[in-house]
Order: C-alpha cells, then structure tokens, then sequence
C-alpha cells in the first residue's frame, strides 16, 4: 500500500495558486484502502484535511496506488478513471482540472 500520507503532503507542495484563481471548491478523496482527505480550493488557497467533508464539489474514490500513480504522473487521470481504477462522483468536470491545481 502506498503512504498516502506522503503523497497529500506532496500535493501541498505542487499546488498551483494560480490555476486556483477565483475558484472555490472541495475535492474530497475517498481511498478506499487508507484514509480519507478533503482539499477545500478556495481562490488561490489550498487546505488539505483528513477526513469527510459534509458537502464536496466532487468525490474522488480510488485505491492509494491509484492516488500515487496518478499524482506521480505515472497513470494519467482520464486513463485511471476509464480503466475503473477510479470512480467520480458529483462534479465530474471538475475533476478534470485537479492535474492543473497539482501539476506534476
């Protein structure tokens, strides 16, 4: 199993402010085989907590290699989700734009 740890602590260090602009949303990651987090987005801002959040913009649910190798730029995004290895669920669109707030 991967640390998930380690990898959301990598993901506070590759936020892009600026792709954040004006934007105001919650990411909440549900790894199913370790804990859960929440990112909450809010104009040029990242917070990172552990935890569910009660009313996410999107639901992002995978393994935490999954969440490795697609903050790793091993797997890309699109090609998890369509593979199965990862499920979203509300906003959909949104998730899209995760690669450009955490750019590789």
């Amino acid at each position: 199993m991967a640390d998930v740890n380690a990898v959301i602590e990598q993901m506070k260090n590759k936020f892009n402010s600026d792709a954040a602009a004006g934007m105001n949303e919650v990411f909440q990651f549900d790894i199913e085989d370790g804990d859960h987090y929440y990112i909450q987005v809010s104009d040029g801002t990242c917070t990172i907590e552990q935890g569910e959040h009660d009313d996410p913009s999107v639901t992002l649910i995978m393994s935490s290699q999954t969440l490795k190798d697609v903050m790793s730029g091993e797997t890309d995004g699109m090609q998890a989700f369509m593979a199965g290895k990862l499920r979203a669920e509300g906003d959909m669109m949104l998730a899209t734009k995760l690669s450009a707030l955490f750019p590789v």
